[in-house]
């Protein structure tokens, strides 16, 4: 009986080892797809791999009606996050926090200078940690860059209630609006040349520079000039190497209320508005003379005082 028996099944089993261990009609273990918050999701809410099996047609799992709920069940979470667990605060808050440290820095700024010892000083008087700090990337530049656009506003502002401004002649009115500015910084005179240092550093060059572009615009949109061509370009130029220079020159300037700095200031104002009277008199002549010598010299006198 023992070897009728082993006739029969040693027959099948070979037939068996030839066959597939796994039939072709079940997905693989890498359809089944692993929720994402997988720690946070209820355990009612995991797809049931055993139903994704019973369908050959579809490797996917099948969608609960339950997921939408889940996710709700996330996002509370991580509003009301459990005792113990740590949540990221969100953007507006550091930013915020930031903000009230540098404003709380620059009374600092005078005494410590433009540097992280100001700004530790700020953060501890905003009653917050030093530890604050970390959360930017370039503590001095930053502190110089807050500055700028504090003082930017405060211009704008002044510029608003400043009714004169709009009777006075562009010349007069650009002067005045640059010593505006520049008085808005003399209280930190003494400390300014290390801002000018920091803004001077390859990383921080961008920024100083985006920010005195948009100074030298408002003045210049204050003074009336919406100019859209070439000379919008040129009028900007001027005047902000105008600014920088009579910013350094108000560095090393010890008369009475800057008086040498803003006497400085009106001369280079001066000087640039009539640099642009000789060239537009010089084209006015060009014309003239080409009403009577021809064309290509009138061409030739306009084609340069265009670039």
């Amino acid at each position: 009986m023992l070897r009728v028996a082993a006739k029969r099944l040693f027959p099948a089993l070979l037939r068996c080892s030839n066959q597939p261990r796994i039939s072709s009609s079940l997905p693989t273990l890498s359809g089944v797809r692993t929720p994402r918050f997988f720690n946070c999701i209820a355990s009612e809410a995991i797809p049931n791999p055993n139903s994704a099996f019973s369908d050959s047609g579809s490797s996917s799992p099948p969608t609960s009606g339950r997921s939408g709920e889940a996710e709700d069940r996330i996002y509370e979470k991580e509003e009301n996050p459990e005792p113990g667990a740590t949540k990221t605060r969100p953007r507006a808050q550091y930013q915020d926090e930031q903000a009230r440290v540098l404003s709380a820095s620059l009374p600092h700024v005078l005494k410590l200078g433009w540097t992280e010892a100001a700004m530790i000083a700020g953060a501890r008087e905003a009653g917050l940690s030093p530890s604050v700090l970390g959360s930017f990337h370039r503590k001095e530049a930053a502190l110089v860059e807050f500055f700028m656009d504090e003082c930017l506003d405060r211009l704008i502002d002044i510029i608003e209630l400043r009714t004169d401004l709009k009777t006075m002649i562009p010349s007069e009115c650009v002067a005045t609006i640059v010593r505006l500015r520049l008085e808005l910084q003399s209280p930190y005179i003494s400390k300014w040349a290390q801002a000018l240092s920091i803004q001077a550093h390859p990383l921080n060059i961008p920024t100083s520079f985006k920010q005195r572009a948009m100074l030298v615009d408002e003045i210049w949109r204050a003074a009336g000039d919406d100019a859209g061509d070439i000379d919008w370009y040129v009028k900007r130029t001027v005047l902000g190497g105008i600014y920088s220079t009579t910013e350094l020159y108000m560095l090393t300037d010890y008369s009475p209320d800057f008086h040498d700095t803003w006497a400085f200031l009106n001369a280079r104002i001066k000087d640039a508005f009539d640099l642009k009277k000789t060239a537009q008199e010089t084209k006015y002549l060009a014309e003239a003379v080409g009403a009577g010598m021809g064309g290509s010299l009138q061409g030739f006198i306009k084609g340069i005082f265009q670039k």
